[in-house]
Parts: C-alpha cells; structure tokens; sequence
C-alpha cells in the first residue's frame, strides 16, 4: 500500500535523526532549560524579525492550542473560528474542556474574513443578553486551512486590525506552516506573522521532526509567566532538549535564509508534488475541490474511481471527499505510480 492520506505517516528528516543521534548521551538540563532550546528559540526569533518575542515547544498541536487558548482567555470568553476549524471538529473538544467554547463561524473554503470578525464581534456588543453568553475573546485561524487553502498577506492583515479594533487576540495555527510558506501561491512572511498575530507556531509534526511545534508569542501580555500554563497543561516536555534540537535541525545555520532550510526545501517540495497530482487529476477532468495551493487535495471522486485508487493508495475519506496529501517524505516513484494509476483511470 503506497499511503497518501496524511502528512505525518513517516518518521523524522535525516537532519533531525542525525542531530538528535549525534547530541544522544549529551547531558543537560531538563524542560527546556537547555542550550539547544535556547539557540532554537534565537533562531526563531531571527527568521520572524521578532527579538523580544517568547518562544516554547510543545510536542503536538492540539496541546499547543488547548494551552495558548486556556492561557489568554478569561472564563467567560470563547474564541472564533472557522466551523472547519482543528479546535473545532479535530480535537475531541479539547478547548470546550478547558472551559471554552469555540464559536464556530461558516467558511466554505476554510478561511475565516476581517468582515466575519467584525460582525461577529459587534453581534456580541449588540445583545441585549450579552452578559449570558459566551463573548468573543479571540480568533483562531490555520494556515494552511484544513482544506489546504491559503490566505493572503492583506486578508491576514485585515483580519489583525478587525481583531485589534475589537479587542481581540489573533491566534494563528501553523501546524502546515512550512508547506504554507513554500507555496508558490504564498505572499506572507514570518516577519509578518510576527507582526500581525498576537501568537503563532511553526509545526513541526507535520513537517519533518518526530514531533514538535514552536510557538511564537509576540505578544508581551501573553508571554508572561506563560511557562505555568504549559506546566499545568502537562506540555512541559523533561527532555525539552529533544524539541529544540529538532528545530535546529530543520531551521539550519544562525545565518541561514529560510529558503535555504531542510524546512523550507522539503515543504516545497512537497508542494510541487501536490501540484503534479492535482494536474493529472485535472487533465482526467477531475480537479481539486478547494485548488491546490498546498500539500494537500480534495477531490470529489467518481465511486469507481475511488475504488480503483484504493486498491493500491491509503487515501482520506472525508465525508463525501477524498484528500490525497504529500508530505516531505513523497517519494518520487510514489508519485510517479500514483500519477500512472490516475492517467489509467477509465
């Protein structure tokens, strides 16, 4: 079975298993008190033009979410998100958990609007009952979306002033990031989301380490004392040593532009990949549900098509729609077998 349903099948980038094998019977501090943390978090700092933010390593997403939102919202306080949202539909209700509700808001794309914020924000002020509802504390965004949709510098942007007008925190899900900033179809920097975020991190699970997200908290306010929060949430990893040196590994030399890292140079190629299969599939008649900007495809596939791919591919079932992903592993023979299965469809 050649797999394609998920970006994280494989285990780790050769750059990070040899760094972590090379630094094995090292010993030092524990829960990221480490130099290698350090020198990761410096190195963070540099890419994102962001010297006085916070950075911390979580070992996955969801714990990374759950922590950032239970930190920055009051009780009473939700946050606002797409309905296709990770926090949403993906996490087993993790932020309900922590005492707060994910107001979910309709995006047929994935992505969220400044409109929708501001709407949803004067909503609020709005009722005649506000004092017994949830109040919208913040906005969660991903991007890449769940549907592999990107969004631009100027709807980012206009997204962070609707926040900043509303009084709201903009929190940005990177678990894709890298195959976000790889796309051909990008515009948007880590300066920029330094910049317009009040926190982000770069993923790193889904992206070539074993495991792994770096969070980045431009924010001051959020900073402080933020280490409780991820202690209390049990994201204190003991051997924090193995987060950020995972991060070294991928994000490479002090004076490195990130083009030239295993972190970018994976990513876009998987995202070339993506655009190979998304070509053959178009050239069937068959094109990508929610275009293919990224590493991962949706396509609404004939049942015997389906069929017929998976026979021999592990493809996603969602709902009605089938999603093929690359990743930095694809192997190009992979590719190659699944672009002749495709031009062989009837």
């Amino acid at each position: 079975m050649i797999r394609f349903e998920c970006d994280y099948g494989e285990g780790a980038a050769p750059a990070v298993l040899a760094l972590l094998q090379r630094t094995n019977l090292e010993q030092t501090p524990g829960y990221g008190e480490d130099a290698y943390c350090a020198a990761a978090a410096a190195r963070i700092r540099a890419l994102c033009a962001a010297p006085e933010a916070a950075v911390h390593f979580f070992v996955g997403a969801t714990q990374a979410n759950l922590t950032v939102i239970a930190a920055a919202l009051r009780p009473w306080q939700g946050v606002l998100c797409a309905e296709s949202g990770h926090i949403h539909v993906h996490e087993t209700g993790a932020v309900e958990a922590a005492g707060h509700k994910c107001l979910a808001l309709p995006a047929g794309n994935g992505k969220l609007t400044a409109a929708q914020v501001r709407a949803a924000a004067a909503a609020h002020r709005a009722s005649a009952s506000r004092e017994h509802e949830v109040q919208p504390g913040m906005v969660y965004l991903s991007n890449p979306t769940e549907y592999g949709t990107l969004y631009t510098r100027a709807e980012l942007a206009a997204i962070s002033a609707a926040c900043r007008e509303n009084g709201l925190l903009l929190f940005l899900d990177g678990a894709r990031m890298a195959y976000a900033l790889a796309s051909p179809q990008n515009d948007i920097t880590l300066p920029d989301y330094a910049a317009l975020c009040d926190a982000f991190y770069l993923g790193g699970t889904k992206c070539g380490a074993l495991f792994g997200e770096a969070l980045v908290l431009p924010n001051a306010a959020l900073a402080a004392d933020f280490r409780y929060a991820v202690k209390q949430r049990g994201a204190m990893l003991a051997k924090g040593r193995l987060l950020g040196l995972q991060f070294l590994a991928l994000l490479g030399a002090e004076d490195a532009p990130l083009q030239s890292t295993p972190y970018y140079t994976m990513a876009q190629k998987a995202d070339a990949q993506a655009a190979r299969i998304a070509a053959a599939f178009a050239a069937k008649g068959c094109r990508p549900v929610y275009g293919s900007a990224t590493n991962q495809l949706f396509f609404a596939l004939p049942p015997a098509w389906r069929a017929a791919l998976c026979g021999r591919f592990a493809l996603t079932q969602m709902g009605a729609l089938s999603r093929l992903c690359t990743s930095w592993a694809t192997r190009e023979e992979d590719v190659a077998a699944l672009l002749g299965a495709v031009a062989a469809l009837p």
